[in-house]
């Protein structure tokens, strides 16, 4: 830019004399000079004078020709920097009109706080429709909207970041009809069959919900009985099982009782016996299949190496589990162990193909019991072998 030169379109004035207009000089402070922008506009158009040596010299009167600088408006801000060179808050992005609604994520418009305000609505419209009574309860006490936005919700954080349940074969549970899974009890706290529970809901492509059928202990609780009552759970008896199956709702039962989530841990893993086959019956009468559940990392949660039986009785209790943690600790001690937990479900034993008076015949429930036991059985040792440790 040192050799450019501006010649003037007068046409008064000739190339290699006449007056010559003095030049201007550039100011030496470092700050810009305020000056009205109509002056700025007319001073950057004028041209440079010539020098003296004609079209092509180079002598020591050359004034290098100086770059407008762009001139801003009143309105482009005191932030010093116009046009396309100015940041974030001189221009919108994208395309985007400052101060344009900001569009949600479900492609609705709203504000960026839109989220939280239909929480908070949601929120605010289910504590309304508990208070008045506006909600559905099916005849068992089943309260689906509960469950959903409240227990299961509970329940969801145990579930994923302590036992960290990993689920495996949940498409053999059908999508539509009624189906009976059949789960091994362990744990000396129920918390398998509500891991199963948050499973089946969590996981399943068609969102089922597990009905649990649970002992008359759960039942004889002052609060654990409206819970269970409200998460879907039922007595674990033959009438009810049936109702919920033909109805076409998931059952869930684990036949081994407190035989199994009651014993030493020594015994762990190793199926009790699963009674007299009174689920089966169930599943033949309503023609449902049986799908066999496999769940490991209940059992170390409360190891128990041993049972005060005394105290157990005077409670009122089919056992009074001991922990190395609990009763020496405290409530502290009632705490569980952060096991990583997996829950299997197997191939599914059709029921359909049996004639009615099947669900009579003691040898065939025999059978199809011992059936579902051993592939139980054969799935937990076959996890237990791919398993790396107790809690990863």
């Amino acid at each position: 830019m040192a050799d450019a030169k501006v010649i003037p379109f007068d046409d008064d004035r000739s190339r290699g004399g006449g007056a010559q207009r003095p030049a201007r000089r550039r100011p030496t402070s470092g700050g810009r000079r305020k000056t009205e922008p109509g002056a700025v506009r007319d001073a950057a158009l004028s041209p440079l004078p010539v020098p003296q040596g004609g079209e092509g010299g180079t002598g020591p009167d050359t004034v290098p020709t100086v770059p407008a600088e762009p001139v801003r408006s009143a309105a482009s801000g005191a932030s010093g920097v116009s046009g396309d060179a100015g940041g974030a808050g001189d221009r919108p992005e994208d395309g985007k009109a400052a101060g344009a609604p900001v569009t949600a994520a479900d492609g609705t418009p709203g504000t960026a706080g839109g989220g939280w305000d239909r929480r908070i609505a949601g929120g605010l419209a289910f504590l309304r429709r508990r208070i008045t009574g506006d909600y559905e309860v099916d005849e068992f006490g089943y309260d689906a909207e509960l469950t959903d936005q409240v227990l299961m919700s509970m329940l969801r954080p145990m579930y994923q970041k302590y036992f960290r349940v990993e689920v495996k074969g949940i498409e053999n549970i059908p999508s539509e009809g009624g189906a009976l899974v059949v789960a091994n009890h362990s744990g000396t706290v129920p918390l398998d069959g509500l891991m199963l529970q948050v499973a089946v809901h969590d996981n399943h492509p068609a969102g089922r919900h597990l009905r649990l059928l649970a002992a008359d202990l759960v039942f004889m609780l002052p609060v654990v009985n409206e819970l269970a009552r409200k998460a879907g759970h039922t007595l674990a008896c033959a009438e009810d099982a049936e109702r919920l199956l033909q109805r076409g709702d998931v059952v869930g039962v684990m036949p081994e009782g407190f035989k199994g989530i009651g014993k030493p841990f020594g015994e762990r893993y190793k199926l009790q016996r699963f009674g007299r086959g009174g689920f089966v019956s169930t599943a033949l009468r309503a023609g449902v299949p049986i799908v066999p559940c496999s769940i490991v990392g209940a059992e170390e949660i409360y190891p128990m190496i041993g049972n005060a039986k005394t105290l157990a009785r005077l409670l009122g209790l089919p056992y009074f589990p001991v922990t190395p943690t609990f009763p020496w600790l405290g409530p502290l001690g009632a705490v569980p162990l952060p096991t990583k937990w997996t829950i299997q479900f197997g191939e599914p034993i059709a029921t359909d193909g049996y004639p009615p008076e099947a669900a009579e015949d003691p040898m065939l429930m025999f059978n199809l019991t011992d059936q579902v036991r051993e592939q139980i059985q054969h799935t937990l040792y076959k996890l237990l072998v791919q398993r790396r440790s107790v809690f990863f």
